[in-house]
């Protein structure tokens, strides 16, 4: 088959090119937004073209040809949720029957309730934005992909890890620097799926009966936790993963009022009249929330206090998670099998960070 990469310059999509690719599974068409994003695709002989994910008519420019679509794009919440309509309707136009969508566990929530599976209910209203625009872009893309008659899969990936993943070099960085830390002495279960694992899923996906169309979660067959995972990039460092602080305090992560004008300047209702705001308000507006955010004075008499823990919210509620999501509805209709175990997963991923970092 040949199949359309869209997004092909990140973490994911990188490494489905490269699966795909070199494992002669597929014919790869690599698209990206622009010609600057080329920078990994270009290193095969390949047929890459540059398409916008939120223009239907460049997208289905750029597909045109292929035989289905893999859509690991990202963006920010108001990209995510117009992308698949976007995608659905420019694969009608190039006549693409099949589209494999990246969604993502967390559209159950980071720490989702025991029992949760496929067949539970989708509701908006969770702590971050990020969610309920995955969401709604879900919803968006089996609706469309209906309407056009296209087979919709839509795979719901937990924890990404692997080579160039935010979650080796973030944690190896929060490390070494003293900012790593572990809730609950890391008892809480991460959902992990290593990369080639989720390009597993997607070959699955591409190859199934149309008939098995929808929504599925994927991760590892393993059940880990945060301590082992922390644990393993943290060995291979050298450091004691005994050592790691555990957090005894959650910050309070309600939003200031920078924040809150921010969200609210990104909802779709500002966004379309902001074109009739003049230039000048504009820019001043922007200058008085930058000036809320910037750190108070630092005085030049104190010595600089040792680094705190790098806290987010994402972290604290993906910490808090006590389930390990099934895959069996993959496992069943797609035969998906996660083919790298948890732990040489790990090792492929400090491999690489030892080999990016001139260790090796």
């Amino acid at each position: 088959m040949k199949i359309a990469i869209i997004g092909a310059n990140g973490f994911i999509g990188t490494r489905l090119v490269e699966q795909f690719h070199l494992g002669q599974l597929h014919e790869v068409v690599p698209i990206v937004r622009r010609p600057v994003s080329l920078a990994l695709p270009a290193r095969f002989a390949l047929d890459w073209r540059i398409g916008d994910a939120l223009n239907t008519a460049s997208l289905a420019k750029a597909v045109t040809g292929c035989d289905a679509i893999v859509h690991a794009a990202m963006g920010d919440p108001r990209q995510i949720e117009a992308m698949p309509a976007v995608l659905a309707d420019a694969a009608a136009r190039a006549g693409i029957k099949r589209i494999v969508y990246l969604s993502t566990a967390s559209v159950h929530g980071q720490s989702p309730a025991p029992g949760t599976d496929e067949s539970s209910p989708l509701r908006t209203g969770h702590t971050l934005e990020y969610n309920d625009a995955k969401i709604r872009a879900e919803r968006s893309f089996h609706d469309t992909c209906r309407r056009h008659g296209i087979a919709g899969f839509a795979l719901r990936p937990g924890v990404v890890f692997g080579p160039r993943s935010r979650w080796i070099t973030d944690l190896a960085a929060d490390l070494r620097t003293g900012r790593a830390w572990l809730l609950d002495d890391g008892r809480g279960i991460c959902n992990s799926i290593y990369v080639d694992n989720l390009a597993a899923a997607v070959a699955a996906a591409l190859a199934a009966d149309a008939r098995h169309a929808g929504p599925y979660l994927v991760g590892d067959e393993e059940t880990v936790t945060w301590r082992e995972f922390y644990a393993g990039v943290a060995t291979a460092l050298g450091f004691d993963a005994d050592q790691i602080p555990a957090l005894k305090n959650i910050p309070d992560f309600r939003p200031g009022t920078a924040a809150r004008l921010q969200s609210l300047a990104a909802t779709p209702a500002v966004q379309s009249v902001l074109p009739l705001v003049p230039g000048l308000a504009k820019r001043t507006v922007k200058n008085l929330l930058v000036a809320a955010q910037l750190p108070a004075s630092v005085d030049a008499w104190t010595l600089p206090s040792a680094p705190g823990p790098r806290i987010t919210q994402e972290l604290v509620l993906l910490q808090q998670c006590r389930v390990k999501l099934p895959h069996a509805a993959a496992a069943r209709a797609l035969q998906y099998r996660a083919p790298v175990p948890f732990a040489t997963g790990l090792a492929r991923s400090l491999a690489w960070l030892a080999f990016a970092e001139g260790r090796s």
